[in-house]
């Protein structure tokens, strides 16, 4: 009788050591992640240099540059520099609105909305279609807002730095989630 429950013993954990393996395994395989991204070939590397370089020679890119060199451009990346960990991490930004009426000096027609929010003394602009825009209805100039955003950039036709609106809620009620299982996660 001992001899049995020992061999059933041995045996039950040899199966269960198999069955734990495989089941890691199956683990390991159906994790989604990102693919590794490829090394550029020398060839690349030379083409994104030469194409760099056409642009920067070009009337948009010597106004860019000249942009980015000056007060406006430097002010611009330094509030970039003061959200960028939270940029990374897509923490909670509290905000406070600042305008949401506003409009770009220049702008054509009916273009896209902006809300112009301040986080920690600097002002920030989100950009939203019409469509994304009506959920936002309801906020008015000094409303307190918990935002998160996972990207920014800048434009030398923009005052200010432009946040890509991802989440924004007031009063611990969402108003906007940007769905991003559409567009690829864009």
């Amino acid at each position: 009788m001992k001899r049995i429950f020992t061999a059933l013993t041995i045996v039950l954990f040899v199966i269960s050591g198999q069955l734990f393996t495989n089941c890691e395994e199956k683990k390991e395989t159906t994790t989604i992640s990102k693919p590794e991204p490829q090394p550029l070939t020398e060839a690349q590397q030379k083409a994104n240099l030469e194409a760099k370089a056409k642009w920067e020679a070009s009337p948009d890119g010597i106004q860019y540059k000249k942009w980015q060199n000056s007060p406006e451009g430097k002010k611009v990346k330094a509030s970039h520099d003061k959200i960028r960990k939270q940029l990374q991490e897509f923490t909670n930004m509290e905000a406070v609105v600042t305008s949401v009426t506003f409009e770009r000096e220049g702008a054509k027609g009916k273009g896209p909305k902006w809300l112009l929010v301040q986080i920690e003394g600097e002002t920030y602009m989100m950009q939203f279609v019409s469509k994304e825009f009506e959920r936002l209805k309801s906020l008015q100039v000094n409303d307190k807002i918990s935002l998160k955003s996972r990207s920014a950039g800048y434009s030398n036709n923009h005052p200010y730095l432009i946040i890509r609106g991802d989440y924004i809620a007031k009063d611990n009620k969402v108003l906007f989630k940007r769905d991003l299982s559409k567009n690829n996660r864009c």
